[in-house]
């Protein structure tokens, strides 16, 4: 078994030691870095996501724009949303997963 299965649209390919989209295999990367950096990103306004809850609009759960924004994270083969995540402005896109590439190998079977 080549690819393993990280998140719902994440796989890892041990041979290659790739990340990849599982819906369409796309290459994203090596697995020794951040996956996003293989990815279309898209920041969508808040407003739009949170839309007002009331028809006056003085009820919503939209953060403020100037502390907050979400970021998506697409595969650029299939456009299948990987990932997304509220972050500050200006902060850096963070880089949550870090696999330990041999143990994996080891246990599913790979070459090392």
């Amino acid at each position: 078994m080549s690819k393993v299965r990280i998140t719902e649209y994440l796989d890892i390919d041990l041979q290659a030691e790739t990340w990849c989209c599982n819906r369409c295999g796309h290459d994203l990367g090596s697995a020794h870095g951040n996956y996003k950096e293989g990815c279309l990103v898209a920041e969508q306004p808040l407003e739009e996501v949170h839309p007002p809850l009331v028809a006056e609009g003085n009820y919503s759960f939209t953060p403020d724009s100037q502390y907050c924004r979400l970021v998506e994270f697409y595969c650029p083969g299939c456009a299948t949303m990987l990932e997304n995540e509220y972050l500050p402005p200006g902060h850096p896109i963070t880089h949550e997963i870090e696999l330990d590439i041999a143990a994996l190998k080891r246990r599913h079977g790979a070459a090392a």
